[in-house]
């Protein structure tokens, strides 16, 4: 009844994806001071256990339930009843809904994890926790049923992917509206601790990536080859792209910006990465790294203390990589697209512009109406003196380094 093929290679992607949450904790980890290390990489790590155990409960069936006014799904799989290990997923892929079930979940792991970089080093970790809870109960959840799951952008329309509108816009948005209700950092130390780690969870996120978005096509086919070269072409454009923007305007190659561009070409690519040909994903790449390092230059000169630069690679990365398929996507790529703007789609385009658009308002609306109730109940931000000695070791009584 299943097709094996397809089963394993949705088994490795699923590995791949999960592989990336921890990436993002090295990533992150190395961007953070030393004294705030072991506080970020748990943010992360804990989103791998408490959202699963939100998803196999009540979140795979808010997002694939039966469809409750194009907005959330029901509870038809609450607790994942009725899923056994012979429940086929309802396409042509031939796979297990199992895999299907834990694939999603990875997805659902890692987008809030990325929303941490912004308020690294400032956010009580009981805070972080109601956070985590909230925001995948009311942005994460809906916003995949309402693109994936049946809700109304989909029934619009409105392709995404891998998570160009779901994952990197809105957490990017979120992590803008955290920036600007936590408030800038007291102590700040604008070097990163330790960039070898960086350059570690750059590699575990870009070779993560490929089950990421090559994946996303639920099985084996040319779409699935070309999602998978796009992904490292667009990638490797925006490495390149940043490197020599950063000899422009900087005077120096930099590696942590090398490293950064590949990010964003990364976010970029995924909500176009089997609509496009090889050629598009080139310019993708180029594109993604002269848009988020323009992005990060305004944060800078707006003074937003967004530590990390998760809205400029991943918020603006997600909506630019949007609006670039609605442009160029093309369905002699993939005939179950759409074509683009330039391919004569114009209300393709106006339908993506509107979902992004709209997903990035009530991802920056929620996240800072959620923080401020949030602290009505417990302080969210710590205290300088906390912040001053650094989280790991008030928060954890643990530190990364003796």
């Amino acid at each position: 009844m299943f097709d094996t093929g397809n089963t394993a290679f949705m088994l490795v992607s699923t590995s791949l994806v999960m592989l990336m949450t921890p990436g993002l904790a090295f990533f992150y980890g190395g961007l953070i001071s030393r004294k705030n290390v072991l506080s970020i990489m748990m943010q992360s790590f804990v989103s791998m256990g408490w959202t699963t155990i939100l998803w196999v409960t009540v979140g795979f069936t808010m997002c694939f339930g039966n469809d409750i006014g194009g907005i959330i799904g029901g509870g038809r799989y609450l607790f994942l009843q009725g899923i056994t290990a012979h429940t086929a997923f309802p396409s042509s892929a031939h796979i297990p809904m199992l895999v299907f079930v834990a694939y999603q979940m990875m997805f659902a792991v890692i987008t809030p994890a990325l929303i941490t970089g912004a308020f690294a080093g400032r956010v009580r970790f009981k805070a972080y926790m109601i956070f985590l809870t909230v925001w995948l109960l009311f942005v994460y959840f809906p916003l995949v049923h309402m693109v994936w799951g049946g809700g109304i952008f989909q029934q619009w329309g409105v392709l995404d992917f891998a998570g160009g509108i779901v994952v990197h816009a809105s957490a990017g948005f979120a992590a803008l509206a955290s920036v600007l209700f936590i408030g800038r950092r007291n102590v700040k130390n604008a070097k990163p601790h330790s960039i070898p780690l960086v350059a570690l969870g750059t590699a575990l996120l870009w070779f993560g990536w490929y089950g990421f978005n090559a994946g996303s096509e639920l099985r084996v086919n040319s779409i699935t080859a070309n999602a998978f070269l796009n992904t490292d072409v667009a990638a490797s454009f925006a490495a390149i792209t940043w490197l020599i923007l950063a000899i422009i305007f900087e005077k120096k190659p930099k590696i942590l910006g090398m490293l950064t561009g590949a990010v964003a070409g990364l976010a970029t690519i995924t909500p176009a990465a089997g609509y496009v040909n090889v050629q598009t994903a080139m310019l993708i790449g180029i594109v993604a790294s002269v848009v988020v390092y323009a992005a990060v230059a305004y944060k800078n000169r707006k003074g937003w203390d967004d530590a990390l630069d998760v809205w400029g690679v991943h918020g603006m990365g997600g909506y630019t990589g949007t609006l670039l398929l609605g442009l160029f996507g093309s369905i002699a790529v993939n005939p179950h697209g759409s074509n683009g703007l330039f391919f004569g789609g114009s209300i393709f385009f106006v339908k993506e512009f509107a979902a992004v658009t709209i997903t990035v308002i009530y991802a920056f609306l929620f996240t800072y109406v959620a923080l401020w109730l949030i602290n009505k109940i417990t302080p969210v931000r710590v205290s300088e003196e906390v912040e001053i000695e650094g989280l790991d070791e008030s928060e954890f009584e643990e530190e990364a380094y003796s």
